[in-house]
């Protein structure tokens, strides 16, 4: 055992070594951050992994109301058919576009309360349906087609359907039948 302690006490680090080993007991020192060596100047850099993580923005207020009003319901309420005659096919679509905003909360399972703010949900999912009715008003405009398209989108997902009465639920299957394929 003499031996190895010989051993250990007569070998020496190198300036190179000794500067890892306080590299390696800096970066130990503060939990999130890291160092990292600054190519061009050549000096250390501690960087705070944590403060860039949580400094991102994750959502932009603006940009969600914008694609909100602007995007999505504007084009909606553009290219949909107006008038009171017309007012039921609007709200099957309405439903089917809230549902997926809404990540698949329906008004029939609250007793007519979705229970969520389709204007809240996340910005890659406004993305995602905006897409969809961007490509709607560029190719047919049918009123049935976007409903087809919604109602497709929340099969994807499985959010399911709205129930409705007898009567919402034949405009539905009409809808669903006037709809090209």
């Amino acid at each position: 055992m003499s031996e190895n302690k010989k051993i250990k006490k007569s070998v020496e680090l190198s300036e190179a070594d000794i500067e890892r080993l306080e590299l390696l007991q800096k970066a130990n020192e503060k939990v999130g951050k890291q160092l990292s060596i600054n190519s061009e100047l050549g000096s250390l850099e501690e960087i705070d992994e944590l403060r860039e993580i949580v400094g991102k923005e994750f959502e932009n207020p603006e940009e969600k109301y914008n694609i909100y009003y602007k995007g999505i319901r504007k084009l909606l309420m553009d290219f949909l058919p107006k008038g009171k005659e017309f007012k039921e096919v609007r709200d099957i679509i309405y439903d089917e576009k809230n549902i997926f905003l809404n990540l698949g909360k329906r008004k029939s399972d609250n007793n007519g309360i979705r229970g969520g703010d389709s204007r809240m949900t996340f910005q890659p999912v406004m993305n995602e349906i905006l897409d969809i009715i961007i490509k709607w008003v560029a190719e047919s405009q049918n009123p049935f087609d976007i409903y087809r398209a919604f109602f497709d989108l929340n099969e994807k997902y499985g959010y399911g359907h709205e129930e409705y009465d007898k009567s919402a639920l034949s405009i539905s299957k009409a809808m669903m039948e006037l709809s090209k394929k």
